[in-house]
């Protein structure tokens, strides 16, 4: 059975810069992109947004049971990151620290660059539970903001350190690589999302992946363990 690597029990406020708890204050980026992400979403007018759209997305058709990949990406993010707090948290910080850098270069583009999406069909084509969720997520999730895929780029993020952490069952991570992969495709089938903010979030990534882990890599190319 696995074990806690921290006993948070025994956190108090002043022991925050401790070595066993000083890794709690990376979740303090959350509460600051979730201000950003609600000021980007109601004070940017929509006739200030690029529209933002690819010969792809008229390629690829809607699809409303993809809402359940695209839902389950919460789950994959908050399991993801609650396991990785208690039982591995080197990779609890590798995979925060991508996310920051995520939120930060997405903030910026939705802030400097503002953009939109058209996407959305004006009537959704069956009547089921999947297509309930999906005028759920529309009703509440404007279609400003999208270039970046945020949806992708933590997908992305979370498939990296799962992929590094080889005391993990391989089959294991191959299961979270599909498991976000399929997210990825998912935020085009329900329209949530362009196949540009798909390739922009995979771009930014590979950037991060490339800052972030050149020694692993060079290690990787060298034929040396990381």
């Amino acid at each position: 059975m696995l074990k806690p690597e921290v006993d948070y029990s025994k956190f108090r406020w002043e022991k925050r810069n401790e070595p066993e708890f000083r890794h709690l204050k990376l979740i303090l980026a959350w509460p600051a992109y979730f201000l950003f992400f609600f000021l980007t979403e109601k004070f940017i007018p929509y006739d200030k947004c690029h529209v933002i759209h690819s010969v792809v997305d008229d390629m690829v058709p809607f699809n409303e049971y993809f809402i359940l990949a695209y839902v389950s990406w919460y789950l994959l993010l908050a399991g993801t990151l609650f396991f990785f707090l208690f039982f591995d948290v080197e990779s609890f910080k590798k995979c925060q620290i991508f996310i920051m850098w995520t939120q930060l270069i997405a903030m910026l583009i939705y802030i400097f660059w503002p953009n939109i999406q058209h996407l959305r069909p004006e009537t959704l084509p069956r009547k089921n539970f999947c297509s309930q969720i999906v005028s759920l997520i529309y009703s509440v999730d404007t279609p400003t903001g999208v270039m970046p895929s945020l949806h992708v780029a933590y997908s992305l993020a979370i498939m990296s350190v799962w992929m590094k952490k080889k005391d993990a069952p391989l089959i294991f991570r191959l299961f979270i690589s599909a498991w976000s992969l399929t997210v990825c495709y998912s935020v085009m089938a329900v329209k949530q999302h362009s196949f540009v903010d798909v390739v922009g979030a995979a771009i930014m990534c590979l950037v991060i992946e490339i800052v972030l882990y050149r020694k692993y890599w060079a290690n990787l190319f060298r034929g040396k363990k990381d």
